[in-house]
């Protein structure tokens, strides 16, 4: 019988055991799962970088945020999704998060297009059984809060680039507007607009910056 091989990466071993456990239990009727888990970033940079070099994954299970929240490393899921479309293209990417805000899911979509997208909390037996079904032959698969942000699409086109996730990194851990400058290759009147963009995009146009790192967490970005 065909074996659809998963890598799921969480820095929850819980929740990665959690996937192992029931998508290896469920009898699918025309193949069996075999998953292997990664409960660190690195572990799963590892495993990706590996599979390119050897057997490759059918589907590779993301989470976003795998660094406590604060984390001075501003790594996440989204740069495993983009590593692995580089290295590993036959692999289908999914993600799994708690994050449902429709800014964090269209940047990863823009960054990344995954092949599926679930919110941790509409998460159960089915929904994992059926994404590996509708991953494997016909994706994506979303589950439904995961859909409703996408059809929520910003009109304008203005996203979270690798630009303005440094500028939120950098005011997290309290450096000045002005240092912030030097240290990514920028003007200090640049950062300025980016922090104006940014509040205009969270919807906090009237907030300060403590206001903007804030929303910055609840949306994912930090």
């Amino acid at each position: 019988m065909e074996v659809i091989r998963i890598l799921a990466i969480d820095d929850h071993e819980m929740t990665t055991t959690g996937y192992k456990y029931i998508l290896e239990g469920e009898p699918f009727e025309n193949f069996e799962v075999r998953v292997d888990i990664a409960t660190s970033f690195d572990m799963g940079k590892e495993k990706i970088e590996f599979s390119a070099r050897s057997l490759k994954y059918d589907i590779i299970l993301l989470d976003i945020q795998l660094f406590p929240p604060n984390s001075n490393d501003i790594r996440s899921g989204e740069d495993l999704g983009i590593l692995a479309r580089q290295l590993v293209p036959e692999s289908k990417v999914v993600f799994m998060s708690s994050f449902s805000d429709n800014l964090r899911i269209n940047s990863i979509f823009k960054s990344v297009d995954p092949d599926g997208y679930m919110v941790k909390s509409e998460i159960d037996e089915k929904s994992l059984r059926t994404m590996v079904e509708t991953v494997t032959t016909k994706p994506p698969y979303y589950t439904a809060g995961a859909f409703a942000a996408i059809r929520r699409r910003m009109t304008n086109d203005i996203v979270v680039d690798e630009l303005d996730k440094k500028i939120l990194y950098y005011l997290s851990i309290g450096t000045r507007t002005k240092d912030i400058a030097p240290l990514i290759s920028s003007a200090t009147t640049t950062v300025e607009s980016r922090k104006r963009q940014l509040k205009t995009l969270f919807g906090i146009e009237s907030g300060n910056d403590i206001t903007l790192i804030e929303e910055a967490r609840k949306k994912g970005f930090i």
